[in-house]
């Protein structure tokens, strides 16, 4: 139990090191590059962040139990709908989304969240699906760059520099980033692993532990980063990084996942309460990011009160079918 303990608290550690690092380290990226934050915290922390459900994902197919995937994103993507944009408005200042291009990315990321639902009505997601899911990645990634001021953004106060002293710069800044990026990461793992682990000792029943320990937990990457982000006043880059860790598992992880093992699913029952709230989540997600082009406390709060809901459903929904 000590073991665990101490894994949980070097786990800590490791986030509370990487969330400022990543977040001033990103600043300078997105200056140096003259893109804007939303579009450097979408690639480089959503992609980090979704590492472990990359993982999982490719295990899980190449083991023949792909539905494995499938769970943890529907119920990944519910906790980034819901819990995460809610902490983040709560804990910190309003998110204003006042960027048209992320008011369209909110409508892309509900919209993403949905897809496999739809394709899977018929009780599988095939290998064609799979094209089609990463194929709405690569759109989206195209629609993102096809005009400038979608991904450009100039910066002003900017210290004009040698170009090989800014480069040398940038690149230095990469390194802290990716340093940065794996502390958020296995710091994320850290603490999933330890309370799993303390749940298991404590003899917490399975599923509570993998609805309240491990999708809240592959969620703590991205969740945290935008914390650290709001309090810095980094509206975009939060918003990249959420909406992004919606898109990026949702098309390209489990688009690649279906095409080594096609994910079939026996009638509606399996996941049935995850799809229905992550369909809840996407539909209150969007809306609150359209109302007067922000999102607010009141509706943070029902985003909180959705995913309270989801949890409770679920280990209800355990609890019966168990």
């Amino acid at each position: 139990m000590i073991y665990y303990f101490l894994i949980f608290i070097v786990s800590l550690f490791a986030l509370s090191l990487s969330g400022p690092l990543v977040v001033d380290t990103l600043s300078r990226i997105a200056k140096y590059l003259g893109w804007r934050e939303f579009v450097v915290g979408f690639f480089l922390i959503a992609f980090a962040a979704s590492l472990p459900n990359f993982v999982l994902g490719i295990t899980a197919a190449l083991k023949g139990i792909p539905e494995l995937s499938f769970g943890d994103v529907v119920g990944g993507n519910v906790v980034d709908l819901s819990l995460a944009v809610a902490l983040v408005i709560l804990l910190s200042r309003v998110i204003l989304p006042s960027e048209g291009t992320s008011r369209a990315s909110a409508l892309w990321s509900s919209a993403i969240a949905i897809l496999p639902l739809l394709l899977i009505l018929d009780g599988e997601l095939s290998r064609p699906d799979g094209l089609v899911l990463i194929f709405a990645f690569l759109l989206y990634i195209c629609w993102l760059f096809s005009k400038g001021e979608r991904f450009k953004k100039p910066y002003d106060g900017i210290d004009p520099q040698p170009p090989l002293k800014a480069f040398k710069g940038f690149m230095k800044d990469l390194g802290r980033a990716a340093v940065g990026l794996l502390l958020l990461v296995f710091g994320a793992q850290g603490v999933v692993a330890s309370s799993t682990l303390f749940a298991q000792a404590l003899n917490v029943p399975l599923p509570v532990i993998g609805i309240l320990i491990i999708g809240l937990g592959n969620s703590l990457p991205e969740i945290y980063f935008a914390i650290s982000s709001a309090k810095k006043g980094k509206t975009e880059m939060i918003l990249g990084d959420l909406m992004g860790s919606v898109i990026v598992p949702a098309t390209l992880v489990l688009g690649i996942v279906v095409l080594i093992h096609p994910i079939r699913l026996d009638g509606f029952s399996a996941f049935v309460t995850a799809r229905i709230f992550l369909v809840l989540a996407a539909i209150l997600f969007y809306i609150a990011a359209r109302t007067g082009k922000r999102i607010t406390r009141r509706e943070a709060f029902v985003l909180l009160g959705l995913y309270i809901a989801f949890v409770a459903f679920e280990i209800l929904f355990c609890h019966c079918g168990a």
